[in-house]
């Protein structure tokens, strides 16, 4: 039992536990060639396969070009969801509208990207996900030119939204899947971090520009500036941006599925994965050195007990062929079936854990996003549009410091956690950050209510701190599910994430139909008690998460759901 974590009636082959330092009390020989990092104390995991166009052989500094790439086109996209908040209410009066009304505008954006993510998510797993990415690219292009041009038509700037919707969708349902992708488990956490700073970071300085732009030059500008900048992106995403998803042998999958394990069988298109067997494990008398035969000497990263004859790798692709938008199906499966198949997930405890953890708090966060405009521009701030975008300058600031602090705290309390557990992993580890997100974003929202309900004697800096606080939860929340997910259930990653994708943004367009007349109706206060109370019971539930996960993981990995509902 590591720290905590309960072990399974059927220890043996459980996915996601990982070896990734070796300890004497590892007492298994090794049956077949163990790759090591450079400086050859780290089991990488996953296991890479020799295939040269296998993304975890590319050279480190080319998938981050890639993560960065990706990573820039999150914040354009992520800036799509909050692009009226601060001027909601000066464009409900340009609209003629009521304030509700022009808050939806924002509520079916948010159910576009619910809703394409479903598609999406079944495209990317036939066909990968490097076409999603220039599809979504070229839509958001499109659309925000669009929206930047409907004049006085509300429905026409509610389709365009719904349109800039179905652009964002890729961005928030595949980046993070991504970094699965491209990483192995040692090198996840930072970038998940930075990924995920991305997608949310984005969002909260949007406002702050949006409402100077508004007042200046027009809320059009809001829309061409982003038709602009993805633009400019298009090409570098065309270029440099290659397919990432790739299906290794079922042997080098360590944390999906441990040897003799038949989860999903040798079928299955692990797009965000591939790893080596979670049960290869080194003798006792060995060490990463001592066990390098002469002929590997020179190549540090490899450790070998059993040489054996391998087949001649495929050649590299060339660069002219990976600016195909397409390089081939990944999977044979009927693509109705993967449409379906994240729907009964929603009832496998790691994901629901997952999207409670995540979905909730962003789904607050938009509730405060709509009303903010609605508390400051009133009385007794008599707040402008600029002033209420500025507002979110303490948001963005929360959003860096949680992407620093998940940065920070990820890998190096994973890293201590292995240690002290001889060397294995478990992805219950990365529960731990639950714990940052519990303090912060829950104190964010308790102390938003108190100190929003009276503005006049708490004034503009308080409120302010305190959405700092909760969007700072928020990310650390954000980047401990997305974690888990990948590293205990990545064979389903992409269909995790997908529940992920809908449940937030169905959530999200839920607060935006009945957030206002729920303040108007009850408070500030007791509302904000009574979504602070909600959280801190949800946080709670990572208690059973850390404790229960190895026995859920072991017992989905029996019992598999997507087999027993034929989607699979």
């Amino acid at each position: 039992m590591g720290f905590g974590v309960l072990e399974p009636s059927h220890p043996d082959n459980v996915p996601g536990t990982s070896i990734i330092h070796d300890s004497p009390t590892h007492n298994i020989s090794l049956t077949r060639t163990v790759k090591y990092n450079k400086t050859g104390t780290i089991v990488l995991v996953p296991q890479p396969s020799d295939d040269p166009n296998d993304p975890l052989n590319w050279p480190l500094w080319k998938r981050d070009l890639i993560l960065v790439i990706l990573s820039i086109l999150s914040v354009i996209a992520s800036t799509l969801s909050p692009l009226l908040a601060a001027n909601t209410v000066s464009l409900s009066l340009l609209f003629k509208v009521e304030f509700t009304k022009m808050a939806l505008a924002t509520g079916y954006h948010l159910l576009g990207v619910g809703i394409a993510g479903f598609l999406f998510v079944a495209s990317a797993r036939v066909w990968g996900k490097r076409h999603l990415y220039i599809l979504g690219t070229v839509l958001i292009i499109v659309s925000s030119a669009w929206g930047g041009s409907t004049g006085k038509s509300y429905k026409s700037l509610l389709w365009a939204r719904i349109i800039q919707g179905v652009g964002l969708a890729p961005f928030e349902a595949l980046v993070n899947a991504s970094v699965g992708d491209l990483y192995f488990v040692h090198e996840r956490g930072k970038r998940m971090a930075l990924s995920n700073l991305a997608l949310f970071g984005g969002a909260f300085f949007t406002p702050i520009l949006v409402g100077k732009i508004t007042h200046t030059i027009g809320w059009q500008w809001s829309f061409y500036f982003i038709a602009i900048f993805c633009g400019a992106m298009l090409p570098l995403i065309i270029l440099f941006v290659p397919e990432t998803a790739f299906h290794r042998d079922d042997c080098l999958n360590t944390d999906i599925t441990g040897e003799g394990s038949g989860q999903h069988g040798s079928n299955r298109e692990h797009d965000t994965e591939g790893d080596f067997s979670s049960n290869v494990h080194v003798q006792k008398d060995e060490s990463p050195n001592s066990s390098i035969p002469t002929s590997f000497e020179k190549q540090p990263g490899i450790v070998s007990s059993h040489p054996h004859p391998t087949k001649t790798p495929p050649p590299r692709v060339s660069f002219t062929r990976s600016l195909l938008p397409f390089n081939g199906r990944k999977t044979n499966e009927n693509f109705f079936k993967l449409v379906l198949r994240p729907l009964p997930l929603f009832f496998h405890p790691a994901i629901a854990w997952a999207c409670l953890i995540q979905g909730t708090l962003i789904g607050w966060t938009v509730m405060i996003g709509v009303v903010l405009a609605a508390i400051f521009l009133g009385p007794p701030l008599w707040f402008s549009e600029v002033e209420t975008g500025y507002m979110y300058t303490g948001p963005f600031i929360g959003a860096v410091l949680g992407f620093l602090l998940a940065g920070v705290v990820s890998d190096s309390s994973a890293k201590v956690m292995i240690r002290w557990n001889n060397g294995v992993y478990e992805p219950e580890f990365r529960i731990v950050l639950v714990l940052a997100q519990l303090v912060f974003g829950c104190a964010g929202l308790y102390g938003f209510g108190i100190t929003a309900n009276n503005v006049k004697k708490f004034g503009w800096f308080w409120p302010d701190f305190f959405f700092a606080l909760e969007v700072m939860g928020m990310v650390l929340g954000a980047v401990a599910s997305a974690l888990y997910i990948v590293d205990a259930h990545r064979d389903i990653a992409v269909e995790a994430f997908t529940c992920l994708l809908i449940f937030k943004n169905v959530f999200s367009f839920g607060l935006t139909f009945g957030a206002y007349d729920w303040l108007v109706a009850a408070g500030i206060l007791k509302v904000f008690y009574i979504i602070g109370s909600v959280q801190v019971a949800i946080c709670l539930l990572s208690i059973p998460m850390y404790l229960l996960g190895k026995k859920n993981r072991a017992f989905f990995a029996r019992h598999d759901v997507l087999r027993m509902t034929k989607l699979w």
